[in-house]
């Protein structure tokens, strides 16, 4: 929803356009997402900052966060300060590797809360005051990229792409902390890979042809041009006939250009 609504103000409020192209990639990624979203299982239960704990310190979720720290702090480091201004995959790929931090920490603060009202000890547990730092700088990063984005890039585009990116992420990082592709049918897997690529397919259709004056309206008129376009010679040295013949007298002489 939120996608859509932005979509939609942004082309009143902000005077930003989205071709039809645009639009079609727009529900796709929301088509993918929402089966994706089917198909993901349950969260494993975990009611105590102890189980919560032992899952972040499985070998498994440390080197996933372990990768997504490099792919974060190449991201920043390297990449933001060289192409972030032209390409827009490079802050929300930030935020969204962020964003898996912030759920994960959301998650456990939400444990916490629980325990604190049921009277137990958890402000004198140290996995309380590593979860709060850890959302409050992943929710300061995440903010500050997505506003150098929009500072950027049309809102229209930058809404639905951090969409997916954010929605992917995070439903990786549940699958890998609470493990739950044990539970997963082949259904479901057929399904989470087909949701996936069918958000690919509206992440590209958004970002490669955003530039393109398309709609419903000129669709016919696009298509007839694209069949007329004039195929380009790579020869180094063309023969031009400047003259029309068809319009010239037969016994006129004609008059030749040869660029080299």
């Amino acid at each position: 929803f939120s996608v859509l609504c932005s979509a939609i103000l942004s082309s009143y409020l902000l005077g930003e356009r989205l071709n039809l192209l645009g639009k079609l990639g727009c529900m796709l990624s929301l088509v993918g997402s929402t089966v994706m979203v089917i198909h993901a299982p349950e969260d494993e239960e975990v009611t105590t900052l102890d189980e919560m704990t032992s899952k972040l310190k499985e070998p498994g979720f440390l080197a996933y966060a372990a990768i997504l720290l490099a792919l974060c702090f190449l991201l920043i480091f390297y990449l933001a300060p060289r192409y972030g201004q032209s390409n827009i995959l490079v802050y929300l790929t930030i935020c969204s590797v962020i964003g898996a931090f912030s759920v994960s920490s959301v998650k456990g603060l939400g444990i916490a809360i629980k325990g604190f009202f049921a009277g137990q000890p958890v402000l004198q547990h140290p996995l309380t005051w590593i979860l709060v730092i850890t959302l409050v700088a992943s929710i300061t990063t995440q903010i500050n990229y997505l506003n150098k984005s929009l500072d950027i890039f049309n809102t229209s585009l930058v809404f639905p792409i951090y969409y997916v990116l954010f929605t992917s992420i995070v439903i990786t990082t549940s699958i890998i902390l609470f493990k739950e592709w044990v539970a997963m049918t082949v259904v479901d897997i057929i399904g989470t890979v087909c949701g996936f690529l069918t958000i690919i397919l509206g992440v590209f259709l958004l970002h490669a042809f955003k530039d393109l004056h398309v709609s419903l309206e000129n669709l016919p008129q696009v298509l007839q041009n694209e069949q007329q376009v004039p195929v380009s010679r790579d020869d180094k040295n063309i023969l031009i006939e400047v003259d029309n013949s068809s319009i010239a007298p037969e016994d006129k002489p004609k008059v030749f250009v040869l660029y080299t």
